[in-house]
């Protein structure tokens, strides 16, 4: 097999030549067709989080390079342990990469991205930017049927993180205002899917006219440029009221600070978005507008499950996304970095 790995921290990613992995008990080995590029990615190939109140290396978490990121990876299997179920070589299959520990409480209440012994695909384990990865169960494993399968990989990230903060800001009435701030992959993931469950009334919020436009074209119903002053004056007013459920795609220190302000009584924000930063909490206005902030990452492998089954159903629209060549990796982290991508990069495993 082949992967490309991170050395050193933002340095280009170098192609490395390895034994094709062999699978043991339940373990299955899929061949990567479609490897989907994440902003998480680029974090970690720079190797530094900003935690707000201080910046943590990857290294001090015990994340050791090289390291073969990616984790929307959808492939088809090409080798079974001896114990493995309810798959068979030559199966196309969706990967769920949020794996946990299987035995604490939280996997076992069917929340293995929020365990605390977790062990993601391309992070913790090989990931996507190699030719082949290594699934410990079959269960991970989701038949995408005849979807695209460069948009289907976008689902095992992007799109589950964006159906799982939906799914913690709903219910919501259709023709009720639901915020969305940024229009990039994760943005579009959540327009599209708020418009695949009915609802009638978003409001996109990003620095980009550009993508404000896509944001549009996605299904944005009201948008709102956030450079310059008084940005929270300009969501209530499109809005035409302060808001009750506010998502943030973004979730750094100026986001936050806008889109604080902007809540309505009994009002919520649902924090998804890694860029790092802090938000000072009036804690007054907290108790006497019963407001509420969520934190949201990633989703649960019955949530991916569910929003393949959306998808399945024809309901849900493709965001925009470019599939280029896996050997084209580096040029691709570099667009992401400069902010230079409209929608997903998909990579695609070239021909041996």
């Amino acid at each position: 097999m082949r992967s490309w790995q991170v050395f050193e921290a933002s340095e280009v990613l170098r192609e490395v030549e390895e034994a094709n992995p062999q699978p043991v008990g339940s373990e299955v080995v899929v061949s990567v067709s479609h490897c989907g590029l994440c902003h998480s990615d680029l974090t970690l190939w720079k190797g530094i989080f900003d935690m707000g109140d201080k910046k943590v290396s990857i290294d001090s978490i015990g994340m050791k390079r090289p390291l073969t990121l990616g984790h929307e990876i959808l492939g088809t299997v090409t080798a079974i342990g001896p114990n493995a179920t309810d798959v068979k070589v030559g199966d196309v299959r969706l990967v769920y990469p949020w794996l946990g520990c299987g035995e604490c409480e939280t996997c076992r209440a069917g929340q293995e991205n929020l365990c605390m012994q977790g062990r993601p695909l391309g992070m913790r384990r090989p990931g996507g930017f190699g030719s082949h990865v290594v699934v410990p169960h079959s269960r991970y494993l989701i038949d995408t049927g005849d979807l695209d399968p460069a948009l289907a990989a976008t689902y095992a990230c992007s799109g589950l993180t964006a159906y799982s903060a939906i799914r913690k800001a709903t219910p919501v009435h259709p023709d009720e205002a639901i915020v969305v701030v940024g229009a990039g992959g994760l943005g579009l993931s959540g327009i599209v899917i708020l418009k695949a469950l009915g609802h009638h009334n978003i409001v996109v919020v990003d620095v980009s006219e550009e993508k404000l436009k896509i944001a549009t074209d996605a299904g944005a119903h009201k948008t709102v440029l956030s450079t310059g002053d008084d940005v929270t004056k300009r969501i209530v007013d499109t809005v035409g009221r302060p808001v009750r459920t506010i998502i943030d795609f973004v979730n750094n220190s100026q986001t936050a600070a806008f889109c604080f302000p902007a809540l309505a009584r009994g009002g919520r924000i649902i924090m998804v978005g890694m860029f790092g930063g802090q938000l000072t909490i009036p804690t007054m206005r907290m108790a006497q507008g019963s407001l509420s902030l969520i934190g949201s990452i990633t989703g649960s492998l019955q949530e991916l499950r569910d929003l393949v089954e959306l998808a399945k159903s024809g309901k849900l629209d493709a965001i925009p996304y470019e599939a280029i060549p896996k050997s084209s990796i580096n040029d691709a982290m570099s667009r992401l970095s400069k902010g230079a991508v409209k929608g997903r990069i998909v990579l695609q495993e070239e021909p041996a």
